[in-house]
């Protein structure tokens, strides 16, 4: 699903994972229903759903570490925490940086959200999160493209007329359309190539862990129910 990489210049590969040590389960924290901070204070959504039972069936223990997105790649390399696990889709960009377990969910479409129906987006101004797939699609179309460090920014930055419409994942987009006027076009594009937790390229044990860990809920359907719960992706 969504995000791109940053730079890959010189992140060195320093920190590895060992199995009596706690995991840290890297996140942003901003990006509902995939991620985001409850009234409580604490990481919650489907993410730290799925996080938590990964956990557990991989006989792990685990704590969960707030990031912005922007740092989310170098600061897993420099070892602030063991994963990601922040709707990250699967490139090749970020392969050549870090690792990916399996996909945990399939590509999630992107949406548009604009303050009317008609807005012509190749011919506006299109805002996105900032080193995400939709950013990269955006630039990659030759259309003008407005960048915000995070997902609500890119809504606020259509409200205010900076931008015509967002583009992002739909299952974010879905908890705001339909608020302060906004509405969702019918255009959708497919980019992406699914979901995956992001590991250091040294952890080969860590992801086979997880990777074990997230088949086994594909194989009992614990993983498709959770999907539904959550509404984030089309389920397998």
């Amino acid at each position: 699903m969504k995000k791109l990489i940053l730079t890959t210049a010189a992140l060195a590969l320093t920190a590895g994972f060992a199995a009596a040590d706690t995991v840290r389960m890297g996140t942003e924290g901003a990006y509902a229903p995939w991620n985001f901070v409850n009234d409580a204070g604490e990481i919650d959504g489907f993410e730290r759903e799925l996080g938590d039972e990964l956990c557990k069936r991989a006989d792990l223990t685990c704590e969960w570490v707030k990031n912005d997105w922007d740092s989310i790649i170098p600061n897993l390399v420099s070892g602030n925490y063991d994963t990601i696990i922040a709707g990250m889709s699967i490139t090749a960009e970020r392969d050549e940086v870090i690792d990916f377990t399996q996909a945990y969910t399939p590509p999630d479409p992107s949406a548009y959200v604009a303050m009317s129906a008609d807005v012509d987006v190749e011919g506006g101004v299109i805002a996105a999160q900032a080193t995400t797939i939709q950013a990269a699609f955006i630039a990659e179309k030759g259309w003008t493209l407005v960048e915000f460090a995070t997902p609500d920014e890119t809504v606020a930055a259509v409200k205010n007329g900076e931008a015509d419409a967002v583009l992002a994942d739909k299952s974010f987009l879905d908890t705001v359309a339909g608020t302060d006027g906004l509405v969702m076009l019918e255009r959708m594009e497919q980019i992406g190539g699914g979901v995956g937790m992001g590991v250091r390229e040294s952890d080969q044990e860590l992801k086979a862990k997880f990777d074990a860990a997230i088949q086994s809920m594909k194989d009992d359907g614990t993983l498709n129910a959770l999907i539904a719960k959550w509404e984030v992706a089309s389920q397998w």
